[in-house]
């Protein structure tokens, strides 16, 4: 379903000549295609699945908010806002975020269903998290959160 969506995207930014919005998608393009090579086996003639691309965008964005961060302290403005609208474009092949009381709802209900009890839990209640909420939200900020609510 993600990659129909791609491939229409990137036939309608060739022919509006969205330029960056192109490049954009080609870089979402050989990521997947990357992975898709990466876990070809005799049993796997598919590819990945669209959780684990939700993944690959998830990882794309967090390596663009961290160059867009690096080139702000550096003084590359440019840079910094070329990395945003790749970012904005990528972002708009992810599921809605979930908002700040859905994220605590999401924890407490991955720490019942992992049956956490300590902080050594941790790793348990992200796994939950990752495979249910892959993509709508930033597992970076929910860390620290699952923390506090084992700790």
């Amino acid at each position: 379903m993600i990659r129909k969506r791609l491939s229409d995207e990137l036939k309608e930014a060739m022919k509006a000549r969205e330029t960056t919005r192109l490049s954009t998608l080609r870089l979402i393009n050989a990521a997947i295609k990357d992975r898709d090579i990466a876990a070809r086996s005799e049993d796997n003639t598919e590819g990945v699945s669209d959780a684990d691309i939700l993944g690959i965008l998830a990882k794309m964005i967090k390596q663009r908010q961290d160059s867009a961060a690096a080139y702000d302290e550096a003084g590359r403005v440019e840079l910094a806002e070329g990395e945003r609208a790749e970012i904005s474009v990528i972002q708009s092949f992810l599921p809605k975020q979930l908002s700040e009381e859905e994220q605590a709802k999401a924890i407490a209900d991955a720490i019942a269903a992992s049956g956490a009890t300590s902080i050594r839990d941790m790793g348990k209640v992200m796994g939950v998290l990752k495979s249910k909420y892959a993509g709508q939200m930033d597992f970076a900020r929910v860390g620290p959160q699952v923390k506090a609510a084992l700790g």
